[in-house]
């Protein structure tokens, strides 16, 4: 499927979604949401990773203010419900890990949306600004859910109340992204974290993310049931057997994602 607002690819089993207005630094107006959520569910059903990145100078400004007349009379409750929602959701519940490529500013719904991602990867020119306090809001789309499990209470505190702009290396340094690289490296970069995860076992992938974020709310004792109930699930994939022969035959796995 084509689509207006996103550029999209599918090769090696790897997906990628490219937001795609960078004359407005790929600011989210009611388009792109239903257009990336629906990409977002198609493309994942597909591949064995996908990937989320931005054309031009930005990866996201956030939410487009000049989208749909005057900005202060949009029903905020029922956008953020209604279209923002299932675009985060179409993220953090893909069947296959996804990665934020952030390639410039990410601001506002744009940061958040980043965040939503298993790993974010950055240029080292990139930077994260909850922004929402300059213009009388509370950040939304997730953020106030991801970040304090990211990076503390304090600092999610911080940066939302301050809406300072955090360098993609401080993000690093937080915990709030996995890697901050140069930028003549960053594509190659991605692009090989990509690939490595694509060639990886995808069960025990999807696995290891429900794990993890079951632990945030479970206690031990459910959580390490859920261990065993996963891992035994994981444990009868042909990759189990896969990655079990290749380590004692000193090769490197092929794994099919059964």
């Amino acid at each position: 499927m084509e689509y207006d607002t996103l550029l999209t690819r599918e090769e090696g089993g790897i997906g990628t979604i490219t937001l795609n207005r960078p004359e407005v630094m790929n600011a989210l107006n009611k388009q792109m949401r239903a257009e990336l959520t629906h990409a977002l569910k198609e493309i994942s059903a597909r591949v064995r990773v996908l990937v989320l990145t931005g054309a031009g100078r930005a990866f996201c400004s956030g939410q487009d203010l000049g989208d749909g007349g005057n900005a202060a009379q949009i029903d905020l409750e029922r956008t953020l419900r209604e279209e923002y929602e299932p675009m985060l959701r179409a993220i953090y519940d893909a069947p296959v890990p996804v990665i934020a490529a952030v390639n410039g500013s990410a601001a506002g719904a744009g940061a958040n949306l980043a965040l939503a991602a298993d790993l974010v990867i950055a240029t080292e020119s990139a930077s994260f600004i909850q922004a929402f306090s300059r213009i009388g809001l509370i950040p939304d789309a997730g953020g106030t859910w991801f970040l304090p499990r990211q990076i503390g209470f304090a600092r999610a505190m911080g940066t939302m109340l301050l809406a300072d702009r955090i360098s993609a290396r401080q993000a690093a340094d937080w915990g709030m992204i996995w890697e901050a690289v140069a930028d003549s490296q960053f594509e190659s970069q991605w692009q090989a974290r990509a690939a490595t995860l694509a060639a990886g076992p995808t069960i025990a992938y999807r696995n290891i993310r429900k794990a993890l974020r079951k632990s945030l709310s479970n206690p031990l004792d459910t959580q390490l049931a859920l261990e065993a109930q996963l891992q035994a699930e994981a444990g009868k994939t042909r990759d189990f057997q896969e990655g079990v022969m290749a380590f004692l035959e000193k090769r490197p796995a092929q794994f099919e994602g059964r």
